[in-house]
């Protein structure tokens, strides 16, 4: 699947959540028909955006932010940013072939069209006199609205390719406003793959609210630790299990980014069920007692409980990043996005997780490598649910982080540096599993591809390497690594090629990508696919003369039926021996097509 063909598939379920609201008709239009089609993932390709840059999960109150129709001044959607002070100004133009969508230019015409100045002056009309939509009346009175409207600022968001003109004449053609271009390259980078791995939006503050009626001693324990790496506050308490689900349905993977793995939806489960066994079908708070709870990071730590309500408290986390109990959070999510929003209360009613909040005092100021070092720590320390093994302590190392960027980048590959990342994209049908490579079998058909057999059959590769130190290989290694990718797909099931022991697939690979792999990347797959069978007939006839001349490998045993000697080719042991990879080497070098 390609990197278009996953922003189509969330265009398809942001369109789905349209269905259940008075706006049905504008995306789910149960139609054939290609032009409305098109028309319905334009507009999603708009909440796309807001969902993504601000947080908006709500589909209502996206929807009441997009203006694109007609007198809609050039603008298809805003909105005012209050914690920033800035209001944004949308002009999308989505293109319905992925050609286009990589190719296709924005016009002068196009941009020429936004009237956001006129707007923003007032006038209810444009330059012909034609009365603006009831969605850009809207837009200003919204702006009207604003008290301390001097002190904003404006941006012009441009959601398609162009030109790439000086910032400052851009700015002209715009009405003199700072624009910001996200073209189809920044769009992957930015909108669809934080999508896909659950981190496109994060927390810079969370508000959780308290019961405090059953705490006969205060809401909290709080302690002082000094550490190697700088003093922290420890702050223990128990907090409503829903505020927790609600928090990372918004969030998401996003506040894990230093946690060594994400949720684990498959490996994982039994954990899972048993989280969700206890609130869905446990009466009391049972769920108190049985979790082992959570462990959040965050950089300023404030609880009040003079709030004006009466046994209620607030709790503030600047900055938050949960290192442990990720797979309960995770879990109490799913189970809120799964109930009616009138249900979700009285399932969670009374039921309460132990939160652990540690701040480092030293606050922003904090050395990221310190930081990293006192997660590593406690990571390692505490007992969670489900181990963390040790490769997963090194999914957040840069190498990883540039690695996994580059093969999305250039590829449309999703590699899974931390376990579980994209379980939320395969969950909302964004992506499919198969599209995710783990991060061992990407080692494995980097060597083979590359003509390092015996090592692409070694155990834990990825953890090796963490430990001894690597560095994202070159452009030339990750080509091959590709074609290599192509065509294992098509020589074993994908259950079958990541055992380790498959050391004559990764041969195959290695001689499919040396006679076969095209100078060009759009070429790979047609050529995998054409060059199979003449591929594998080769293969066959290199096995045979092997059967029939190899004699360090004919073994000799006597038939229990005649009871007389018969001799076969351990074929088994011959791949498994260090001649192997030398054989496939010399036999189809020889051969090899020039």
């Amino acid at each position: 699947m390609s990197k278009y063909s996953m922003l189509v598939n969330i265009l398809g379920q942001i369109r789905a959540e349209g269905a259940s609201t008075p706006f049905t008709s504008k995306y789910v239009s149960s139609t054939s028909d290609p032009e409305q089609i098109n028309h319905e993932r334009s507009r999603a390709f708009i909440h796309l955006y807001l969902k993504v840059s601000f947080g908006m999960l709500d589909f209502a109150e996206r929807e009441r932010l997009i203006t694109d129709g007609s007198n809609d001044g050039g603008i298809d959607g805003y909105f005012i940013d209050t914690e920033r002070r800035m209001i944004f100004f949308v002009q999308s133009k989505f293109r319905t072939t992925e050609a286009n969508f990589t190719n296709k230019q924005i016009t002068l015409e196009e941009l020429l069209a936004m009237d956001v100045t006129r707007i923003l002056e007032g006038h209810e009309e444009d330059e012909s006199g034609n009365k603006y939509s009831g969605k850009i009346l809207q837009l200003q009175r919204d702006v009207r609205s604003i008290e301390d409207i001097g002190r904003y600022k404006y941006k012009i968001v441009i959601l398609a390719n162009i030109e790439a003109p000086s910032p400052s004449k851009l700015s002209r053609i715009v009405g003199g406003l700072p624009c910001e271009v996200v073209d189809y390259d920044r769009c992957y980078e930015l909108l669809v793959f934080p999508v896909i791995s659950g981190t496109y939006f994060n927390a810079s503050e969370l508000v959780i609210h308290l019961d405090l009626s059953n705490k006969n001693a205060g809401s909290k324990i709080s302690y002082t630790v000094d550490t190697r790496y700088g003093e922290c506050d420890i702050t223990a308490l128990f907090v409503p299990t829903l505020e927790i689900a609600k928090i990372f349905h918004k969030y998401k993977n996003s506040i894990l980014k230093f946690n060594p793995r994400s949720y684990l939806e498959l490996e994982g489960a039994k954990v899972n069920e048993a989280i969700r066994n206890t609130v869905l079908h446990q009466g009391k708070n049972e769920f108190a007692l049985y979790n082992n709870g959570i462990t959040m990071l965050s950089a300023e730590t404030n609880l009040n409980e003079r709030i004006g309500q009466k046994n209620k408290a607030q709790l503030n986390v600047t900055n938050p990043q949960i290192i442990n109990g990720g797979q309960t959070a995770y879990t109490l999510s799913r189970i809120y996005e799964e109930q009616a929003p009138e249900q979700a209360d009285a399932v969670f009613e009374g039921k309460e997780v132990l939160l652990k909040v540690i701040t480092l005092n030293s606050g922003p100021k904090a050395k990221e490598e310190d930081k990293v070092r006192l997660i590593e720590a406690i990571s390692t320390a505490t007992n969670q649910q489900t181990a963390v093994i040790n490769a997963d302590r090194y999914s957040n190392e840069t190498v990883n982080l540039k690695l996994q960027k580059t093969l999305f980048d250039r590829y449309g590959l999703l590699f899974e540096r931390k376990r579980g990342e994209f379980e939320d994209g395969v969950y909302n049908a964004y992506v499919q599993r198969s599209q995710i490579i783990e991060r061992n079998l990407f080692f494995r058909i980097l060597f083979a591809a590359n003509g390092d057999i015996n090592r692409a059959v070694q155990k834990r590769l990825f953890a090796k390497l963490s430990k001894s130190g690597w560095s994202v290989p070159t452009s030339e290694q990750l080509d091959r690594f590709y074609f290599g990718y192509l065509c294992s797909q098509l020589l074993a099931p994908r259950e079958v090629f990541s055992d380790y022991q498959t050391k004559e697939i990764y041969g195959k690979v290695f001689v499919m990508t040396s006679w076969y792999m095209p100078p060009e990347i759009g070429d790979f797959e047609s050529a995998a696919r054409n060059s199979l069978e003449a591929f594998l007939s080769e293969w066959d006839r290199f096995v045979n003369l092997h059967e029939s001349s190899n004699t360090q490998f004919i073994k000799v045993r006597i038939d229990r039926a005649t009871q007389k000697p018969v001799s076969f080719f351990n074929r088994h042991r011959w791949v498994r021996s260090g001649n192997f990879p030398k054989d496939v080497k010399e036999y189809f070098e020889k051969i090899k097509p020039r």
